[in-house]
């Protein structure tokens, strides 16, 4: 690493509160990527960035070099008709939006490149939801992925190794050195990744509540403004939505209890979970108002609403799951091939009342029990457990009568969710004042 630089004079630089330079984020960067910057002091550079803070100047360089520390994807050869968009959330439980939104945003003539994570922690992740469909092949090649998001016009993958190195590495330094929280290094995290797609336009779902990594709504208004001014600083333009997770989002969680939602949502709206049909609705208006492929906001929710009421998100759902690999009959089958757990049985409310309140961290962390999710990045998943037809905050519940399905593997398991469940869930005699779903929205 022939420079002028020495890491630990840059470190103490920012130990000591100062800004770097343009050149001296570029040398730190490509010091992570080349492993030429040790564990040591990748660790020490990530706590004296959480402890001093960045300015927005060095917030947009480091995403920028970050993005540019790999593979950036580039459209302009593929001959698309319509502006290249994608959306990210911050993550929650329940949270299976992107399931949908892809393809119902690619049915009004926008392009969705869609790469998606797995889930850590309590909250859930999208891949992990794809994962679960036998044969879907989450990792194809470039030149597979980007003729299928012109053919189907979304395509929702995984990152390689080849996109945003530099944040892997990061990003598993922050895991295990307590620096995960970073206004600075969680903005530079996710927009490495989205921005190395070569998108025209993004929107974020920032999540808050008991159930989000920003749990109070002054840190989810500091994340917003930080990722819409530094993407917007670096060429793409970005809105973002501060949207409620103090309860579970739709009916479902767990892996492939979500997906089977998402089927059943694609192909019968009218039934849907009203929450999930309005976030889902208004993410995809947002993403086509933004990128250009709606004249307003409101002329944005009018296709979105069309085009997955007339059928036309479900077909490019069926078709982008046929095109990585996945069954082509699907939506006509998901019983047949998404996995079963062998025990499904109620969970029964002890009392009567409103639900007026839910531990939706908690939640989480119970489905991370049945290994539906994970607590360290090797671990594998057990796709078929979860919850299913879950109350919702204000439903009215008579003691006897059912607060989810628990879909598990065995009693020892059924016996766990039931004891967790019922105290993770508040029954009250008063319902809640109405909860607003999205509370606020940023653009630079």
């Amino acid at each position: 690493m022939t420079s002028a630089f020495m890491p630990q004079e840059l470190i103490r630089k920012k130990r000591d509160g100062l800004a770097l330079s343009d050149a001296e984020i570029t040398f730190m960067v490509k010091g992570i990527t080349s492993g030429q910057l040790s564990d040591v002091q990748l660790g020490a550079f990530a706590m004296a960035v959480y402890q001093r803070g960045m300015t927005m100047k060095e917030r947009i360089t480091l995403t920028q070099q970050m993005m540019y520390s790999g593979k950036v994807l580039s459209w302009q050869q593929m001959g698309l008709d319509g502006p290249i968009v994608d959306k990210h959330s911050t993550g929650g439980v329940g949270d299976k939006v992107s399931l949908m939104l892809g393809p119902i945003v690619a049915a009004c003539g926008a392009y969705v490149p869609m790469i998606s994570g797995r889930g850590l922690g309590h909250t859930g992740g999208t891949l992990d939801k794809f994962d679960s469909i036998p044969g879907y092949n989450a990792y194809p090649d470039e030149a597979v992925f980007k003729s299928l998001v012109k053919r189907v016009g979304c395509a929702i993958i995984g990152q390689t190794d080849k996109l945003a190195p530099a944040d892997q590495r990061l990003y598993a330094t922050r895991d295990v050195t307590a620096t995960v929280e970073s206004i600075d290094l969680i903005t530079s995290s996710i927009l490495s990744k989205k921005l190395a797609a070569g998108l025209d336009a993004l929107v974020m779902d920032v999540k808050t509540g008991n159930g989000a990594f920003a749990a109070q709504m002054s840190m989810a208004q500091e994340l917003s403004q930080s990722i819409s001014h530094v993407a917007t600083g670096a060429g793409v333009p970005t809105r973002c939505l501060i949207t409620d997770m103090n309860q579970v989002l739709g009916h479902s969680v767990g892996n492939a209890v979500e997906m089977a939602e998402c089927i059943d949502f694609l192909l019968n709206p009218a039934q849907a979970d009203p929450r999930l049909l309005e976030l889902t609705i208004e993410l995809a208006a947002h993403m086509l108002d933004l990128s250009g492929a709606a004249a307003s906001l409101s002329d944005a929710r009018n296709k979105a609403s069309a085009a997955l009421n007339q059928g036309h998100a479900a077909q490019v759902f069926a078709d982008m799951v046929q095109g990585l690999g996945g069954p082509a009959d699907l939506l006509e089958k998901p019983a047949h091939y998404l996995p079963q757990a062998p025990i499904v049985k109620p969970i029964l409310a002890s009392a009567s009342g409103y639900v007026t309140g839910m531990d939706v961290r908690g939640i989480g962390m119970c489905m991370v029990g049945l290994k539906a999710g994970r607590t360290k990045a090797e671990d594998s998943i057990d796709y078929a457990v979860g919850l299913s037809k879950m109350v919702q905050l204000n439903d009215y519940v008579k003691q006897g009568e059912v607060l989810a399905l628990a879909h598990v593997r065995n009693d020892e398991q059924l016996h766990m969710v039931q004891q967790q469940l019922s105290s993770l869930i508040e029954l009250n005699p008063k319902a809640l004042g109405a909860q607003t779903l999205v509370k606020e929205f940023y653009q630079a």
